[in-house]
């Protein structure tokens, strides 16, 4: 029980922490968006 609380609360942290880094909704798609670049850059698309 102990460790699914804990499960719980390190991904609520994650989530929290996150989102913070990126204050908007537009904020995340454009993380999201300059991830994918980065991924088709690397895979030398």
């Amino acid at each position: 029980m102990k460790r699914k609380v804990a499960a719980a609360v390190a991904v609520i942290l994650a989530c929290m922490w996150t989102l913070t880094g990126c204050h908007t909704v537009k904020g995340f798609g454009e993380d999201i968006q300059s991830g994918g670049r980065a991924l088709e850059r690397a895979s030398g698309r």
